[in-house]
């Protein structure tokens, strides 16, 4: 594998802790080994890196810190072409990659990729999501990320209608049994949140505690899934090389 992590590949089915997908300097206000750090400290069992630019070493960082450190890659575009390229360019470069959302066109590009992982900020600019993208969602794999972070830093008119929006999707993730990941979206160890308090905020959304750590988990499910296919004995899903494949 190409970031050096050091979980191995196969762990899909294994049971997995919080999980939290950060930015890291220069897109952040942290470097990654500081966000790693705070996280360990916090309780998380892995930390998901969305910078691409960001320079670490994740292996280094899994020993010292003993949390799992996840290379991934957010694309941020203006237009789904824009997107599409940067899928072909950097799907090959990270364990995880996510398309960041926030405008209706954008938010249906993301989920109607098969190589995409994650839809993430699905409602930044203005975006909205409603049945039939999670229906696309559910159809090609991708995640929609719960991004909590609004909801920690926004007050007043901003917070409640944030709020609203993530009651309406928690109620069409549920109608529809869709995947999902949760994240408190920080741009620094200062913001970071502990799994337990997210789990508090999630219950003001109607989640209910299990089900923020069920999508905090899915970040570390996601990571395992794509390092077994990204291993040498994969073949297609459900099919591995065995001892008397050449």
């Amino acid at each position: 594998m190409s970031d050096g992590e050091e979980r191995e590949a196969g762990d899909a089915d294994a049971d997995f802790g919080p999980y939290d997908a950060v930015y890291a300097h220069p897109e952040g206000d942290a470097t990654a080994a500081r966000q790693v750090k705070t996280a360990a400290e916090y309780g998380f069992e892995g930390v998901v890196v969305r910078t691409r630019e960001a320079e670490y070493d994740s292996r280094a960082l899994t020993e010292r810190h003993g949390v799992d450190v996840v290379r991934g890659v957010e694309i941020d575009a203006a237009d789904p072409q824009e997107a599409s390229g940067a899928v072909g360019n950097f799907r090959s470069d990270c364990t995880l990659l996510l398309v960041r959302g926030g405008t209706d066109a954008v938010n249906r590009f993301a989920v109607e990729q098969d190589r995409v992982d994650v839809l993430t900020r699905p409602f930044g600019d203005g975006g909205d999501v409603n049945h039939v993208l999670v229906k696309e969602a559910i159809d090609h794999g991708v995640r929609i990320e719960f991004d909590l972070g609004p909801v920690l830093r926004d007050d007043g008119g901003t917070r409640v209608r944030r709020l609203r929006k993530l009651r309406k999707l928690r109620e069409l993730v549920a109608d529809f049994d869709a995947p999902y990941v949760v994240s408190a979206t920080p741009e620094s160890h200062l913001r970071l949140r502990a799994p337990r308090e997210l789990a508090a905020v999630g219950e003001e959304i109607g989640f209910g505690a299990e089900a923020v750590r069920e999508g905090l988990a899915e970040w570390g499910r996601l990571a395992a899934r794509n390092r077994e296919r990204l291993s040498d004995s994969f073949i297609s899903p459900g099919v591995q090389r065995g001892r008397y494949d050449e």
